[in-house]
């Protein structure tokens, strides 16, 4: 394969005395016997995308290393001394599991401190909405965490969050990407300030800990507490720092850790991938949970922002329940609470983002709250958290199983969400119902919803040029019929435009720009297509509905909607 001259010539600027003498030795062993993955990690520079930046570990531009790191970091501290200025500032830094995460926040708060800013960096692993409290808590600037999520183990990544403990959105967003992207690899400080570095552990934990069980416990009782039989894990991640302390003194004592997951392990040995949304991956926990006759299997991915629940059906059966099914539990509950405890006035609002279930619009009409959709990723919610203070923020969440409860924390949280969805398990049975069939008699009430997700994966330079196609072709091909049912609405976020294909008539879409599609059929359905802004893939949400007009026809019509479900996917040639 012969080396184009731009991939050259970026890959020599990697072989300057700039760079370190490992980093040009792996550059030059790329150009002699790997031209492919020296393309792949050249072609062009890392990029933010929905949950920060994620890539390979590995020398280059399109690689996360101390370099594409440390410009990073370099940039971020630049702006902050344009946007603070004249004011003594102070970030936070947290880690994963994941090999090199640790060495990588040191170089973080090393290039932070050579730059005159105080950094606060967690002795030790801690999971990812520690540091969205932190950020608050600490009274920071802005707060960075190390991690790719339930990314692949070659992967590592780089989190920027902003004052207010949200991810960082427009226009901060595309100011420090420009700032970032002017500046040269030589400009970087390295060289640290140590007395600028301070490390965190318990103090902060505690805090955080006692947060959370003030936003995500309602007085269940001590005995429903003890009777909840729970099977947790962390899949080798950093929840086992303080998911089974918040458990704990919250007063569920009935909690069974799945031992051989539980030691923070960046090769996750013990799964294929370490993402809760995949049944395999809370095969060992489910396993567990038959053994010992619990009642509910929660497991949460490596920087513990997504949880993945099962729960038994009416078969005796532990079931896992989709992102879209515990959001509706869990949202559900919040607003019952707040109705009986006579906090629903008129000025809270629920979120969710435009691929996730259309149930939870639903929810917020039952109990006359405001419903507040954003684009995926949950900087949008935190946005609305920021932007409207006058409102209470109850919950909300996204299909892709992450849950935020209140606003302490402005990301998707897996501990809160775990302290209640154990609340909502327990106090079900507690009046001898279950989670299983609280979610079924929310259907009854709120109407049958059912959600699908066909994620296709298309890796490196060649798989993004076959997504960016795909979704050219669905622009310029629009689809006018599915599975038998006229689509009457597109929505085109990267357009800015919503079409009625019946009137004709274009409306405009208020929500930032985004590289999605939406359509909307005459029966009610939506079918979404987007390319994942953290994974190479592109992913199709569908989503369908119908009443339900009894518990007792809730098997009968789960197959109904089954049944719609595969005719779309065919239909559309998903699978």
């Amino acid at each position: 394969m012969e080396i184009k001259q731009n991939i050259l010539d970026a890959a020599n600027e990697w072989l300057s005395p700039v760079f370190d003498t490992k980093t040009q030795e792996e550059v030059q062993a790329l150009i002699a016997n790997s031209p492919k993955e020296l393309e792949e990690s050249f072609y062009k520079s890392l990029e933010f995308g929905t949950g920060g930046m994620r890539g390979t570990m590995g020398a280059g531009d399109n690689r996360i290393n101390k370099y594409t790191l440390g410009k990073s970091t370099q940039g971020l501290s630049d702006y902050l001394r344009t946007f603070f200025p004249n004011q003594p500032l102070k970030a936070v830094i947290a880690y994963d599991c994941r090999h090199n995460s640790d060495t990588l926040a040191k170089v973080v708060a090393d290039v932070f401190s050579a730059n005159g800013i105080e950094v606060y960096l967690f002795s030790s692993l801690r999971p990812t909405p520690e540091l969205s409290f932190a950020v608050k808590h600490l009274n920071c600037h802005c707060g960075i965490v190390l991690t790719a999520s339930h990314n692949p183990p070659e992967y590592n990544g780089y989190k920027v969050y902003w004052q207010d403990g949200g991810q960082i959105v427009p226009p901060e967003d595309g100011a420090i990407i420009n700032v970032i992207e002017n500046l040269k690899y030589n400009q970087i400080k390295f060289e640290a300030n140590e007395s600028l570095i301070h490390y965190i552990g318990e103090e902060v934990d505690k805090a955080f800990i006692d947060s959370t069980i003030a936003n995500a416990s309602f007085d269940t009782p001590a005995a429903a507490k003890d009777d909840l039989n729970i099977v947790f894990t962390s899949l080798h991640g950093t929840s086992i720092t303080v998911t089974p302390q918040t458990l704990a003194q919250a007063g569920y004592k009935n909690v069974n850790i799945v031992e051989e997951q539980a030691e923070p392990n960046g090769d996750f040995p013990t799964v294929k991938s370490p993402n809760p949304e995949e049944p395999e991956a809370l095969k060992m926990a489910t396993e567990l949970a038959n053994k010992i006759n619990a009642d509910i299997v929660i497991g949460t991915d490596p920087d513990c922002d997504r949880l993945g629940v099962a729960v038994r059906n009416n078969d005796g059966q532990m079931t896992l329940l989709n992102g879209n099914q515990t959001m509706i539990l869990m949202t559900a509950f919040l607003l019952e609470k707040w109705k009986l405890a006579g906090k629903l006035n008129g000025k809270q609002f629920i979120a969710s983002t435009i691929v996730s279930t259309p149930m939870v619009m639903e929810l917020a009409t039952a109990y006359d709250v405001e419903y507040k959709s954003g684009l995926t990723g949950f900087k949008w919610i935190a946005k609305m958290v920021k932007d409207f203070p006058e409102s209470q923020f109850i919950g909300g969440g996204e299909e892709s199983f992450g849950f935020m409860v209140g606003d302490a924390v402005r990301d998707k949280d897996a501990v809160a969400s775990t302290l209640l969805i154990c609340e909502v398990a327990a106090q079900a049975k507690a009046k001898g119902s279950s989670a299983y069939n609280e979610l079924i008699q929310h259907y009854v009430d709120f109407g049958f919803y059912k959600e699908h997700l066909i994620s296709l994966t298309k890796k490196g330079m060649d798989g993004l040029a076959e997504i960016t196609q795909m979704m050219v072709d669905l622009r310029e091909n629009p689809i006018k019929e599915i599975s038998g049912q006229r689509v009457v609405m597109v929505e085109d976020y990267k357009a800015s435009t919503a079409k009625n294909l019946l009137t004709g008539e274009v409306e405009t879409l208020t929500m930032p720009k985004a590289d999605v599609l939406i359509y909307y059929t005459e029966d009610g359905s939506k079918i979404c297509a987007r390319p994942s802004g953290t994974e190479p893939k592109i992913k199709f949400y569908i989503s369908v509905n119908t009443e339900l007009e009894s518990v007792e026809k809730f098997a009968e019509t789960d197959a109904y909607l089954n049944e719609k479900i595969q005719n779309i996917i065919t239909g559309m040639q998903l699978n």
